[in-house]
């Protein structure tokens, strides 16, 4: 008899504050919230007033931008 799989549960979330996110790829607070608000990346409200950004989704959202010499 054999055991149910279990799927894999989703990754951790790595939450920061806006402005750790803004550092984190180097760009301005004004920037994230831009992202938040056309959504782009999403936002995590705690409370009334504190808003978290995940990191990995941060991750997902950049990507490389092609130059004349490559091939994408």
């Amino acid at each position: 008899m054999s055991r149910p799989r279990i799927p894999n549960p989703a990754p951790p979330r790595r939450l920061v504050t806006i402005a750790d996110a803004a550092e984190y790829v180097g760009c301005t607070t004004k920037t994230i919230r831009r992202r938040i608000s056309d959504g782009t990346i999403t936002g995590f409200r705690f409370g009334p007033r504190l808003i978290r950004v995940d990191l990995t989704e941060l991750d997902a959202t950049i990507r490389v931008v092609p130059t004349a010499g490559t091939s994408l």
